[in-house]
This record gives C-alpha cells, sequence and structure tokens, in this order.
C-alpha cells in the first residue's frame, strides 16, 4: 500500500471539495441576490442556479485529475470518475442545504466524501513494471 499516494489524495481532494463547495455557496447566493431584485419573477436568479451548479459538477472531476497530475500522480481514472459521480450525488442530494443563506453541505457527508476520495487515491496504475 503507498501510503503516500493516499495523503497526496487526501490533500487534493480536500482542496477540489472546498473549491466546489465555495462555488456552489457564492453562486447560490448570487442566484438569490439575483432573484431578491424589484423586478424579479417566478424563475428569477434560476439561470444562476443552473449555472453554479453545472460549474461544480465540472470542476470537481478537472480539480481532481490537475491536482493529482500536479502532485505526481497518475493512473487516477478511478478517483476522477467515481468522485465526480459520487459528488453529483452529494452536491444534489443537500443542494437545500446549501442553498440557505449561510448554509452548507452537512459535515459528516463531507467527511465521508473526503475518506472514499483518498481510498480511491491509492486505487492507481503508478506501478512501475520490471
Amino acid at each position: 500500500m503507498d501510503y503516500l499516494r493516499h495523503a497526496k489524495g487526501a490533500v487534493v481532494v480536500v482542496v477540489a471539495t472546498a473549491a466546489c463547495h465555495g462555488v456552489l455557496s457564492g453562486g447560490y447566493a448570487g442566484a438569490r441576490d439575483a432573484g431578491a431584485g424589484r423586478d424579479a419573477g417566478a424563475f428569477s436568479g434560476g439561470i444562476e442556479f443552473l449555472l453554479t451548479t453545472l460549474a461544480s459538477w465540472v470542476l470537481m472531476p478537472v480539480l481532481l485529475w490537475v491536482g493529482m497530475n500536479l502532485v505526481g500522480e497518475t493512473g487516477n481514472a478511478a478517483l476522477i470518475v467515481i468522485c465526480g459521480v459520487v459528488w453529483l450525488g452529494v452536491s444534489g442530494y443537500f443542494i437545500d442545504d446549501i442553498d440557505r443563506s449561510g448554509g452548507h453541505i452537512p459535515i459528516p457527508a463531507l467527511v465521508a466524501y473526503v475518506l472514499l476520495g483518498t481510498a480511491l487515491a491509492g486505487v492507481g496504475t503508478d506501478e512501475e513494471s520490471d
């Protein structure tokens, strides 16, 4: 077991999760502000909400890929694909929690996500063949 690879993966997953959570928090706050205007219609802020959600979903696998490559680890398909799909579920399931003013995804869910990513970081194909 390559503990250094797991440690690098943990750092990358934490940073990517924090960045995507920040995108959601900031974007949803902007969507709430756009929807609170004087001439706000029924779907005011809806475009901002949708773009924020999509940005987070696209950003997670990209950040994982870039982060793992920056720390010198290759063969990260399992981490990128599985954590990307799980992020869709986590951020989608807790969308009402993070959409509140000052809201966030519950800490236990974030910890479980980081632990999953840390475990998956060790499932790489960096093994040198003899």
